[in-house]
């Protein structure tokens, strides 16, 4: 892991292979391990980033003043981009992870992103999907979060469809849910965090992103889920004829966490998608 200093705080984050950058962005209350079937199978062609974003699975708490909103964090990622002067970058997005990189789009601080991926994720009004939005108004009581958080210590309680249950078809190993939620149950710093984030999501900020979206004229893959059980395919159709160059590639036997379901797929895919991204880079290389 290594770690870089952002306004908002430090971020830890994966850094390996070479090549072309493709920057994964996870979604809340996990965090870059959801990534960690996939990277292995892009980083001999790919320099693959993966950072522990602040939404409730990081290690590291924000300064206290850190704007932790939906826009907040989707400025965060461009910062992260513009620190490590990453170009032509691929962005791989899932879950809320799918909403702020709309939000990134929507913004117009889009220099550096070379082609997008979004794989099931929040959009339009289903954010968050109603599932989970009792987290949402947990996280505007004092003090909730803590025993929510300690109640998934127990791992049957962690594979509930309002925990981790109905995001993957395989059943995630215990001790990778069981370290997304460790932040949450041992600092408090972190709670504060992912109190604030959650607390803060509200659909007018995937809405208005969507009226914006006609002005992001780079590549765009959506790699859905069909069988997935919060994004429906029809927020796939409606993202696609909202972004001038985008297409749908179906991710079967899967559920939200594509990367869990069916990583060699979507490593085909995406390393397939950023292609584009080897020729320039390797003339970069050279000069």
């Amino acid at each position: 892991m290594k770690d870089i200093e952002l306004s908002a705080g430090t971020i830890r984050y994966r850094d390996t292979g070479s090549g072309p950058a493709i920057v994964f962005v996870h979604g809340a209350l996990v965090d870059g391990a959801l990534w960690r079937k996939v990277v292995p199978l892009l980083q001999d062609r790919y320099r693959c980033l993966v950072p522990d974003w602040p939404l409730g699975s990081h290690t590291l708490p924000m300064r206290p003043q850190a704007d932790l909103t939906p826009p907040g964090l989707a400025r965060l990622i461009g910062e992260f981009l513009e620190k490590l002067d990453l170009r032509d970058v691929t962005l791989v997005a899932n879950d809320t992870g799918g909403a702020l990189t709309q939000i990134l789009l929507a913004s117009g601080d889009t220099g550096r992103i070379g082609r997008v991926v979004l794989t099931p994720c929040d959009a339009f009004d289903n954010f968050l999907p109603q599932m989970f939005k009792p987290l949402q108004l947990l996280a505007r009581v004092p003090g909730a979060v803590y025993p929510v958080a300690q109640s998934l210590r127990v791992p049957a309680l962690r594979r509930l469809p309002f925990a981790f249950g109905w995001l993957s078809k395989r059943r995630i190993p215990n001790e990778v849910t069981a370290a997304w939620v460790r932040p949450g149950q041992t600092d408090k710093g972190i709670r504060r965090d992912m109190a604030r984030f959650l607390a803060a999501i509200d659909s007018r900020y995937t809405l208005e992103a969507a009226e914006k979206l006609r002005g992001f004229d780079r590549p765009v893959l959506i790699a859905w889920a069909p069988e997935d059980r919060f994004f429906p395919r029809e927020h796939a159709d409606r993202l696609a004829a909202l972004l001038p160059d985008a297409r749908i590639e179906e991710v079967p036997d899967s559920y939200t966490f594509v990367s869990e379901d069916q990583p060699e797929l979507v490593a085909r895919l995406v390393g397939e998608f950023a292609a584009a991204s080897l020729e320039t880079w390797a003339a970069s290389t050279k000069s």
